[in-house]
């Protein structure tokens, strides 16, 4: 066990090191908790997880293969900054297929499905106002994939979470950035639609949430220029 930014982590006894340091420090980055661009020591890491470097090593390749780090031979490792075409990318991906799951779940939604989504929208209000903007997004993440979940689709939803690491990294940006009162009333509005089986409208209600991302990217960018790849510094396809 060991505390990181104020929070205990705890290893999995038992299970490789390797893999859990990769998935504590790709879950920081996406967070932004190690920012776009920054520096990071394989060394200073160990120290803070209380392990060996040998695992960093290893979750340093394995992040710089996901497009998360830049290692720079002689110069040290960097937080990649986030790539605007992979994020387009996966928007487009991601509307596409939520966009059919809602039209499936909305002829026939089970009692149980809309009592989950009501659920997890309360718990969203409550998260509306926290500074800290990981537990909303985090319960974003559930009430998405709790439909995709209720059509049997899992296996598009673990394809999707692949897809989507760029653009998650702007999701908490932009939950840092912007009210989260307008995400709060578009899950509102999927859930009405759903409860009404409306299948045209669920589906028109998901595609303008989902494009919500492309209209705050501009302004995301312009803000924080310093965490975008100006290579690729683009905001529509």
């Amino acid at each position: 066990m060991t505390q990181i930014s104020g929070q205990v982590v705890e290893f999995v006894p038992g299970a490789a090191v390797g893999p859990q340091v990769h998935r504590m420090l790709r879950d920081r980055i996406v967070r932004g908790d190690l920012m776009p661009g920054a520096r990071i020591s394989e060394t200073e890491l160990a120290a803070e997880y209380s392990v060996s470097r040998q695992p960093v090593r290893e979750a340093f390749i394995k992040l710089a293969e996901e497009n998360l780090l830049e290692i720079r031979p002689q110069r040290g490792t960097f937080v990649r900054r986030i790539s605007l075409p992979a994020v387009l990318a996966a928007q487009f991906v991601r509307e596409a297929v939520e966009a059919d799951i809602v039209r499936i779940l909305a002829a026939a939604p089970t009692p149980e499905l809309i009592a989950r989504l009501e659920m997890l929208l309360q718990q969203q209000m409550a998260k509306a106002d926290d500074p800290d903007p990981t537990e909303f997004v985090a319960l974003d993440e559930i009430f998405h994939r709790a439909m995709a979940e209720a059509v049997g689709q899992a296996p598009a939803a673990d394809i999707l979470e692949g897809l989507k690491i760029q653009l998650n990294r702007v999701r908490h940006l932009t939950a840092r950035q912007f009210s989260r009162q307008e995400v709060i009333e578009q899950h509102r509005a999927i859930l009405d639609a759903l409860s009404a089986r409306d299948a045209d409208q669920a589906s028109a209600v998901m595609r303008t949430h989902l494009r919500k991302i492309l209209n705050d990217l501009p302004a995301i960018v312009e803000a924080m220029p310093e965490c975008f790849d100006q290579t690729t510094r683009r905001t529509s396809p």
